[in-house]
C-alpha cells in the first residue's frame, strides 16, 4: 500500500488546468449508452470510477475506448444484457446511473447497492419513486437490486428531497418514455444541466435544466454526437482553498467561475482576495485569515464536497469558526485526523467547532474518502514536520494527477510505499 507524504509548503504560487468534472463525467458515460450511435466524450478525467466503468461496460458488451488524452468513444450497439457485477458496481456510488440510461432498452438492469465514500447512508428512496412512476418494478437481493419494466411512461414526479442523483437519473429514463415527463424540486447543480445538454445534443427534448422544473417529452430514438464536460468546479474549489491554507497565489484555468459563486463568496469572507476572468480565477492567499460560519446546502449554496478541504482552511484562522454540513451531516471523519495533528476542533449535532490560530504538527493520518483526503493534505501543507497520508485509493477514486499537481505549484509531496515510509498498517482510526 502506498502513502501520501506532505512536508511544510508556504505560499504555494502558479496555475492549475482543472479537468473535466468526476460527477458530470460518470452521468455523462451512463447517458451515452441511450442511443446504439457512437458518442464521443471530452474532458473525461482518467480516474479509478472511470476505470471500472470501462470493465463493467465491456463485461456488458458496451465499447468504451479511449483515444486520446481525455476522450472516450463510447458504442453500445453490441450490449447483451444489462445485469451489472454488484461488487464492481459497488466499488462507487453512481453505478444506479445504468439503470435510467439502460432499463427501455434492456427491460430489466441489475446493480449492486450505491458504494463509493463513507460518510452515511446515501439512500436512494428518490431514485426508486421516480422509476416506478415511470412504470417500472423492482426487488431487492443481498447483494443487489433490479429494476425491470416492458416499457416506460412519463410521469409527473415531485422529489421529496433535492437530490442530484435521482434528478439525473429520473432523466435518463424519462428521455426514452412515452410521453411527457415533469421533475419538480430537481436539483439544480452544474452536472445536472451538463447531463440534460449532452442528452439534448443526442436528440433529446428537456427544458428546463437548471432550475427546481424539468420537463422532457419522451423520443423514440437518440443519436450519436461529439460533447464535453464541463470542468470540475470541486477540484477547482479545492486549489483556490489552498491558496488560503498556504498563503499563496493559485490560479485555477479552464473552470466556469460562475460554478463557484458560493464557494468564492465564502472565500472572500474568509480573507481570501479572488480576481476571476472569464474562464479562470486567481485565489490570494497573502491576507489575515478570519474565522467564520460555514452552512452546506444544495446547489447554489455551498458545496458539501468543500467543507471538508474548507474545515483545514478554518483551522488556520484565529477565533472560533463553525461548520454545519446539512446534506451529509456525518461527513466529519477528517475531523478526528485533524485533532491528531494538534487541531482544537469539537464535532456537535452536524456540526464542527473550530478554534482556529493553532499550530498543526505533521502526524499519521487515514483518508476515509475523497474530500477527507483533501483536507488532511491541504493540512500537512501547513503543518510543522511530516505528514504521511494513508487511503490513497480515495485520491485516486477523485483525482487525476493530484500530486503532481500540487508539485506544480512548490508542494512538498510524494507518494511512497507504506513500509518505505515506517509505517506499520492497518489504518489509522
Amino acid at each position: 500500500m502506498n502513502v501520501i507524504q506532505v512536508e511544510r509548503s508556504p505560499g504555494l504560487r502558479g496555475s492549475v488546468k482543472i479537468p473535466g468534472s468526476k460527477n458530470s463525467s460518470l452521468a455523462l458515460l451512463a447517458a451515452a449508452c441511450l442511443t446504439d450511435e457512437t458518442v464521443l466524450l471530452n474532458n473525461i478525467p482518467d480516474i479509478a470510477d472511470f476505470r471500472v466503468i470501462r470493465e463493467i461496460a465491456s463485461e456488458i458488451g458496451i465499447s468504451m475506448q479511449v483515444t486520446g488524452a481525455g476522450s472516450v468513444e463510447i458504442n453500445p450497439a453490441g450490449i447483451r444484457h444489462a445485469k451489472i457485477d454488484p461488487v464492481k458496481s459497488s466499488t462507487f456510488r453512481t453505478a444506479y446511473y445504468f439503470i435510467g440510461a439502460l432499463l427501455n432498452r434492456c427491460g430489466s438492469v441489475s446493480v449492486g447497492y450505491p458504494g463509493g465514500d463513507d460518510f452515511g447512508d446515501r439512500p436512494i428512496d428518490q431514485h426508486i419513486k421516480a422509476l416506478k412512476a415511470l412504470g417500472a418494478e423492482l426487488s431487492f437481493h443481498e447483494k443487489d437490486y433490479e429494476a425491470s419494466a416492458r416499457t416506460l411512461t412519463g410521469a409527473d414526479i415531485y422529489f421529496d428531497t433535492i437530490t442530484s442523483g435521482a434528478t439525473i437519473n429520473a432523466m435518463l429514463a424519462a428521455v426514452r418514455a412515452k410521453g411527457s415527463t415533469v421533475l419538480r424540486n430537481a436539483a439544480k447543480d452544474p452536472e445536472v444541466v451538463d447531463t440534460a445538454q449532452l442528452l439534448i445534443a443526442m436528440g433529446a427534448r428537456i427544458s428546463g435544466a437548471g432550475t427546481d422544473t424539468i420537463r422532457i417529452e419522451g423520443v423514440r430514438y437518440l443519436h450519436g454526437c461529439t460533447y464535453t464536460a464541463v470542468p470540475d468546479r470541486l477540484i477547482a474549489g479545492s486549489f483556490l482553498i489552498a491558496a488560503g491554507v498556504t498563503g499563496g497565489m493559485i490560479t485555477v484555468e479552464d473552470v466556469i467561475p460562475e460554478h463557484l459563486g458560493s464557494t468564492l463568496a465564502k472565500l472572500r469572507e474568509i480573507g481570501v482576495q479572488i480576481e476571476t476572468n472569464s474562464d479562470s480565477i486567481t485565489a490570494y492567499g497573502e491576507g489575515t485569515l478570519r474565522a467564520t460560519r460555514v452552512r452546506t446546502g444544495m446547489y447554489p449554496g455551498f458545496p458539501t464536497d468543500l467543507q471538508q478541504p474548507l474545515t483545514a482552511l478554518m483551522a488556520q484562522a484565529s477565533g472560533k469558526s463553525i461548520v454545519t454540513d446539512k446534506i451529509y451531516p456525518k461527513r466529519f471523519a477528517h475531523v478526528q485526523q485533524l485533532k491528531r495533528m494538534g487541531a482544537d476542533i469539537e464535532l456537535r449535532a452536524g456540526s464542527a467547532f473550530i478554534k482556529g490560530g493553532l499550530p498543526l504538527r505533521g502526524n499519521l493520518v487515514h483518508a476515509s474518502d475523497i474530500r477527507a483526503g483533501i483536507c488532511l493534505l491541504l493540512a500537512g501543507l501547513a503543518a510543522e514536520g511530516t505528514t504521511r497520508i494513508t487511503g490513497v485509493y480515495h485520491f485516486e477514486r477523485g483525482y487525476e494527477n493530484i500530486v503532481d499537481s500540487f508539485r506544480s505549484l512548490g508542494a512538498k509531496l510524494e507518494v511512497r510505499e507504506a513500509h518505505e515510509a515506517g509505517i506499520e498498517l492497518p489504518q489509522v482510526n
